[in-house]
């Protein structure tokens, strides 16, 4: 992970955050962004050791099984450590919401720290700059969420919601961003009980799912004690354990877009389903060639890997905080049953667009 940043971004990007970034030392304990605050900058790790940590929500006794089987503090789980080159506070630029975790320094530590206003003018003005950083966000988010999946994925623990995937898509993208899409997509009718994608394997495009119900499933660690507990909870077999469904509106086939990687999860159908398909050589030409497409892109999907570990962090019993009847409304915290206001228009719009699709696709 260390290279990530390096790899992704050019000699000028890595200039101009070393120009307006601030170099600084850390010492141990030392919190970076606290669980339920908004953040005013972005930290990237020049050196030392960060960890993750998510709080438990409203005595949940999900959590409380979930740090009791991995050995952890029931009031709080370090998800993970984060190593030289890794960023954090992401959450402004792929989220409505505020953080779900806390970040503390393990050791004394060297950060770089970029005001949020001005990393977010840059991104603005430099659509090449604004590419190569969501990629490279892409795939960090991408190998924390890999990692939570392996830990503790369980049958419907990474649940999706109808639409929310697509909103999230079409709501960011342009108008000529979606007609590219149907003059380039194919339109698909996939047999019930038919492999789209395997775990491992080579993925041939980008899928949008239109009708229909996918199953996802993962391959686990026989030795992964979480795996051995649910499997004999449920009286199943170890191997092959269903981690989620997923429904219409549902993108699936993102991975390989981000950075060449094999799919971590199998993708079956459950039922007759229909698609949209985007063939791979086809997008990832367009990627090169079309850097304002690129850096709406790889925001949208760096956007659906923050809010797929927040699912389901949310569904353990981390990371949420639900509004209860008669208690005093905090201002300051961002609640999991909150409506955010700000992007009620754009989801609108989105809504609408994908009616659009279905219908110039004749989707019943």
């Amino acid at each position: 992970m260390t290279e990530v940043l390096l790899k992704e971004l050019s000699s000028n990007d890595i200039d101009w955050i070393v120009s307006t970034g601030n170099q600084r030392e850390i010492t141990d304990g030392t919190i970076l962004i606290q669980e339920g605050q908004n953040t005013d900058e972005l930290h990237i790790l020049l050196d030392g050791m960060l960890s993750v940590i998510v709080e438990q929500a409203d005595n949940s006794p999900l959590a409380r099984a979930y740090a009791a089987i991995d050995g952890g503090d029931s009031l709080g789980w370090e998800i993970a450590r984060l190593s030289n080159g890794e960023v954090v506070g992401e959450i402004p630029f792929v989220s409505t919401h505020v953080t779900s975790s806390t970040i503390r320094s393990v050791g004394n530590s060297l950060v770089v720290s970029l005001p949020v206003n001005q990393l977010a003018t840059k991104l603005q003005q430099d659509v090449g700059f604004a590419a190569r950083f969501y990629r490279a966000i892409a795939i960090m988010l991408s190998d924390r969420l890999q990692s939570i999946i392996k830990r503790f994925g369980r049958n419907n623990i990474a649940q999706g919601q109808p639409l929310k995937d697509v909103l999230f898509v079409l709501g960011e993208l342009h108008d000529s961003d979606i007609d590219w899409i149907m003059a380039c997509g194919f339109q698909h009718q996939i047999p019930d009980d038919t492999v789209i994608i395997q775990q491992s394997g080579t993925v041939d495009g980008l899928y949008i799912l239109l009708n229909g119900i996918m199953s996802l499933s993962i391959a686990f660690d026989e030795r992964n004690p979480l795996a051995r507990a649910f499997a004999a909870i449920e009286e199943k077999e170890i191997t092959g354990r269903e981690i989620a469904r997923v429904s219409k509106g549902e993108i699936l086939g993102e991975t390989p877009f981000i950075d060449g990687r094999l799919p971590a999860a199998t993708v079956r159908t459950l039922e007759e389903c229909l698609v949209l398909f985007i063939p791979r050589q086809i997008l990832a030409a367009k990627l090169q060639q079309d850097v304002g497409f690129a850096s709406r892109f790889y925001r949208v999907i760096a956007t659906l890997l923050s809010s797929r570990s927040q699912g389901m962090l949310s569904r353990m019993g981390y990371g949420k905080r639900v509004y209860t009847r008669g208690e005093p409304l905090n201002r300051n915290v961002q609640y999991g049953d909150e409506l955010d206001f700000s992007v009620l228009d754009k989801m609108a719009l989105a809504g609408q667009r994908f009616d659009w699709i279905r219908k110039r696709l004749k989707v019943s």
